[in-house]
């Protein structure tokens, strides 16, 4: 599979919003239990104070040397390097106790890190006067309690304190999500990429795919102009001198065989026809559906392609249009260039996720830079989906294509 395989129309492709994003690879992280949940962040309010012992005393000492000029550089970098250590604490913090997973390879600046642990500091230490007063409650309802065994307290002075205690506990409990949810946001943001990073890397994406799908596009016509010139075109011309010499024939045996032979081109001309018109579009898709259309490519193939089709529902059509593509041209791929003997396809629909693999016995050595690949990887990309290539020296070439279909 590894020539030229035009007509192909796509891009690879990232990335989660929760906090359990990555690398893209990761699995769902099961959410920890309230006990250590709990336990975090009574830790996080230890850091926070942490953090904000460390900016009152190192930043008092480094001060004057951070509105230095001369000495600015070297100040902020000691004072950076415990901030780094601090951050380092609270992401070991937020995996332990809170479940949380993020990208390894990420960095973040030291604007971001310095702010984070400022932001941290602040939010942390009123997390710790919230739960001072959740705990100053809960010491007043015992003594309140004890009151009322000993027959100290009235009624309507037990309703006022409860009523008034009730509010109290449901705003402290909404300060301590408000200030838990705050905590989850800021550890995104400093320990992955924010959401506004998101957002630029998805633009790229999509411009990048769209002009690899321009690209394609104009490289198919390129190809379909080509075939129909040296290809279709020529056999017209040679059809056409062949019914000439025809009509010329100064015997009924000579015309006789040249008729022969001109229905034999057209025969042959039909047959690219048909080609070169299943490679701009199949028509089977829209009548026949997938499974059928790719039995149509294994028909035209000069050798043996077993088909595995194994999708319970309807797809979409970019899908279907996509999954068409890929495995007509990794099977032209492999009849072409790879000395393949067979072809094995596998499609697959699992979890929202069609997956389609080609796989030959070819020489492999596929070029999985080369234009005819890089054009499935810009028709999966433009999809959301991603085309991997596994093509050693010696074989087996097997490519895999994953388009989401929701």
């Amino acid at each position: 599979m590894q020539g030229d395989s035009a007509g192909s129309t796509t891009a690879d492709h990232l990335p989660r919003s929760s906090v359990q994003y990555g690398d893209g690879d990761d699995a769902a992280v099961p959410s920890a239990s309230w006990p250590r949940r709990s336990v975090g962040t009574f830790l996080g309010c230890v850091t926070a104070l942490l953090g904000f012992l460390y900016f009152l005393v190192v930043g008092t000492a480094l001060g004057a040397f951070l509105l230095w000029p001369l000495t600015r550089a070297s100040a902020l970098g000691i004072l950076m390097t415990g901030v780094r250590r601090l951050t380092t604490l609270e992401r070991i913090r937020r995996s332990v106790f809170f479940g949380d997973r993020f990208p390894e390879h990420y960095k973040a600046s030291d604007q971001k890190l310095l702010r984070h642990l400022a932001v941290r500091s602040y939010t942390g230490l009123l997390c710790g006067v919230v739960l001072g007063l959740l705990g100053f409650g809960i010491v007043l309802a015992g003594l309140l309690m004890r009151g009322l065994a000993q027959g100290t307290v009235l009624w309507d002075e037990l309703l006022m304190q409860v009523l008034l205690g009730s509010v109290l506990l449901f705003l402290d409990v909404q300060g301590l999500h408000s200030l838990a949810t705050l905590d989850a946001r800021m550890a995104r943001e400093c320990f992955g990429p924010s959401e506004r990073e998101l957002l630029e890397r998805r633009i790229h994406e999509l411009a990048a795919s769209r002009a690899a799908v321009v690209q394609a596009v104009d490289a198919e016509r390129r190809r379909i102009e080509r075939d129909l010139h040296d290809g279709i075109q020529q056999r017209l011309v040679a059809l056409g001198m062949l019914l000439g010499r025809a009509r010329r024939g100064r015997s009924p045996e000579q015309a006789d065989a040249l008729l022969r032979q001109a229905h034999e081109e057209s025969q042959d001309l039909l047959a690219e026809l048909r080609e070169v018109t299943w490679r701009v579009y199949p028509s089977a898709l829209d009548g026949l559906g997938l499974e059928e259309a790719l039995g149509g490519v294994s028909e035209r193939c000069s050798m043996p392609v077993r088909t595995e089709f194994d999708v319970g529902g309807s797809l979409p059509q970019p899908v279907e249009t996509a999954a068409y593509f890929v495995v007509s041209e990794c099977v032209t791929n492999a009849a072409k260039h790879s000395s393949a003997t067979a072809v094995s396809v596998r499609v697959v629909l699992c979890g929202g996720v069609l997956t389609v693999q080609v796989q030959d016995n070819g020489k492999g050595g596929a070029n999985p830079a080369g234009s005819g690949l890089s054009g499935l990887r810009s028709r999966t990309a433009a999809l959301d989906g991603v085309l991997r290539v596994d093509s050693p020296e010696g074989g087996p070439t097997t490519i895999t294509a994953e388009l989401p279909c929701t």
